[in-house]
């Protein structure tokens, strides 16, 4: 399993009337914690679309526990259970800066082929990058 976690302070146009964070802003958080983890293992999005490989995100599911603040210090955590094959599923946690659990979600996407923009492997750059923290290598 690969787990990476970033750090995003709560801007206040991220917040409703409430001061409290609007729910649709953590699938950007998420966003955020995705790339951030794969700029960990030396991957960028920016290099995978170089190399002619997009990653749409076909399913996101959140479930929320607490409210997020204004000026909050959230901790998201993305975790890569599964060696990507077709598709990545990355599971997330956010938390407050009380180590509060906020928010759960996953997300799925899958690799397309920019030319024929038909869904393909995981670039093996991707797999040889994942490898060391999957026991069996897949």
């Amino acid at each position: 399993m690969f787990t990476a976690q970033t750090q995003i302070r709560v801007r206040y146009g991220e917040t409703d009337q409430m001061g409290v964070v609007y729910h649709g802003n953590y699938a950007l958080y998420f966003e955020i914690a995705r790339t951030e983890a794969l700029r960990q293992i030396d991957v960028t999005y920016r290099s995978l679309e170089e190399n002619g490989i997009m990653m749409p995100v076909v399913n996101l599911t959140m479930n929320y526990k607490k409210s997020a603040r204004y000026d909050d210090l959230l901790t998201i955590k993305a975790m890569f259970k599964t060696m990507p094959t077709v598709k990545a599923i990355i599971d997330y946690e956010v938390y407050n800066e009380d180590n509060e659990l906020l928010c759960t979600g996953q997300t799925t996407l899958v690799f397309v082929d920019m030319k024929t923009n038909k869904v393909t492997r995981c670039p093996k750059i991707l797999i040889d990058k994942f490898a060391p923290f999957f026991e069996d290598g897949c």
